[in-house]
């Protein structure tokens, strides 16, 4: 699975380590930035990262800013975007679980390195459950399409 990875400045540490650790598990990862410490703002990554997910070149996404707030409402501005900011395990699976996230977001303030290498994996281990729960991600589709339309 190809991986559109993505941070601000305040980010660029973890996914850095981030990227590292896909590597390592074996997936082919696309760094969309940053890669320096000078200020950038979030929207500009995370636009790049969403529209990638959203026109299906990438599977899944990983975004990274200082509290993953930003991230997570900008990239959830796209259509079949479903960016789910992830504090721990249990968010983390449960985003994949029940919501099919395909962008997880993280906040480098909010969670230490060790705690982000476990949430990824967890988050790329768990599958989505459908069943009832598509019945939700066909409303939220309606509600994509009524918006938009």
């Amino acid at each position: 699975m190809k991986i559109a990875l993505g941070a601000d400045h305040l980010g660029l540490p973890l996914k850095d380590a981030l990227s590292r650790h896909l590597d390592e598990l074996g997936y082919e990862v696309v760094d969309f930035g940053v890669r320096s410490a000078d200020p950038v703002d979030y929207p500009d990554v995370a636009v790049e990262v969403a529209e990638a997910v959203a026109d299906g070149r990438f599977e899944r996404a990983i975004l990274v800013c200082g509290t993953g707030i930003g991230m997570s409402i900008t990239a959830n501005r796209y259509p079949k975007v479903r960016a789910a900011l992830c504090h721990d395990h249990f968010t983390a699976q449960m985003s994949r679980l029940h919501n099919d996230a395909n962008i997880l977001v993280m906040g480098e303030r909010v969670i230490g390195k060790g705690v982000a290498l476990e949430i990824v994996k967890t988050w790329l281990d768990t599958e989505f459950e459908g069943g009832r729960h598509q019945n939700r991600l066909d409303k939220i589709c309606v509600i994509e399409q009524t918006i938009k339309g």
